[in-house]
């Protein structure tokens, strides 16, 4: 189903804002476009920003209800002085979120003087992406994982996303398919070798699953990572999702939807400060998850390429795009990182080793 977005006035944002506990005096809003599912709008106070307001996107997200349990279940644990809070603005029936002809929405606090990045040339932001990712885990440590509904339904599940792909290769216009030749061929045989080395049977932990470097909100003062935010998948998962994700935007200097592939990069020294950054916190992960870490750095942006080539094979319904081939851009650039991360999973087993204690086989 395609992503349904719609410019909201106003006036109607104002209405929307009445329906939360906060005192409303003169506002304004400012839309925000870096998201590619949900609509997301700055409100601002006597000029300067307070809350976020944001649509979520039910078509995308199947159980709001589900999802904002979630939500709220883990920004209880989600608290500690080295961990800022994002705070949910509550209805006056007090609810998380609002339900109406108009959708669903929430409110949250806005977190002052932060800022977000979408690539990095700094290893200090490397190693504080690796710091907060760690402590994310290590303050949900102890959460049931059967307490916490799956927002997006297999949402990393590698064969369920080939078949998508597969399905959708074998249903695309002939131009499309003749386009994509090389890159089916990539995908296939990558998928292959990811089903074999990734075990079936890793920890569940509740994980972020979606931990891109605009994910993490830094101070603007002191570059320190304060939180993440874009909570829609918290769900169960396994932490090489959360580790992989974060290498794709902290190791990879390029944007996602890069055309010129001479761009992309594997940066060693962005790699080893991330793994510092998440060995800074208390060591919770077994030897099978330290083990299957350097796999996940080739499956998610793997993942990321498959989900956005099956779109553009579709016919772009699913994430927004500005112009027709971006997703076809996107799966190129993914893939070619993807390449180097093959390349470097000795790298990356030796850098894990050195800064776990538990040696890797």
């Amino acid at each position: 189903m395609a992503v349904k977005t719609k410019n909201h006035t106003p006036e109607e944002l104002l209405v929307l804002l009445g329906y939360f506990s906060i005192a409303i005096g003169e506002v304004k809003f400012e839309p925000l476009t870096f998201g590619l599912i949900n609509d997301t709008y700055l409100v601002y106070s006597k000029q300067n920003p307070t809350h976020i307001l944001q649509r979520i996107n039910d078509s995308v997200f199947k159980d709001v209800v589900g999802l904002m349990n979630n939500c709220a279940t883990a920004l209880e644990q989600l608290n500690a002085p080295d961990y800022t809070k994002v705070e949910l603005i509550k209805t006056k029936k007090d609810e998380s979120f609002y339900q109406g002809p108009e959708g669903f929405w929430r409110l949250a606090n806005y977190i002052p003087h932060t800022v977000t990045y979408d690539t990095t040339n700094s290893l200090q932001i490397a190693f504080e992406a690796g710091a907060i990712i760690g402590r994310f885990q290590t303050l949900l440590q102890y959460e049931d994982p059967s307490n916490y509904k799956d927002a997006i339904p297999n949402f990393h599940n590698l064969e369920l996303r080939m078949n998508q792909f597969l399905e959708a290769s074998y249903n695309t216009s002939g131009n499309k398919m003749e386009e994509s030749k090389s890159i089916i061929k990539f995908v296939k045989s990558t998928s292959i070798l990811l089903q074999k080395n990734i075990p079936t049977t890793l920890p569940i932990r509740i994980c972020h699953n979606d931990t891109k470097l605009n994910n993490i909100l830094f101070s603007k003062d002191t570059d320190k990572a304060l939180c993440l935010i874009d909570l829609d998948t918290i769900m169960k998962g396994h932490f090489l999702f959360d580790f992989g994700d974060a290498v794709r935007t902290v190791v990879n200097p390029a944007r996602e939807d890069e055309q010129d592939n001479s761009l992309i990069q594997f940066r060693t020294d962005f790699f080893e400060a991330l793994v510092r950054g998440v060995a800074s916190n208390e060591h919770i992960w077994t030897e099978q998850e330290l083990n299957s870490l350097p796999y996940g750095a080739v499956l998610m942006p793997f993942l990321h390429g498959i989900r956005a080539l099956t779109d553009y094979l579709n016919g772009n319904k699913y994430y927004k795009v500005s112009y027709e081939k971006q997703n076809y851009d996107r799966a190129k650039s993914l893939f070619q990182f993807t390449k180097k991360t093959l390349e470097q999973l000795p790298f990356m087993k030796l850098t894990i080793d050195k800064h776990f204690p538990i040696k890797l086989t």
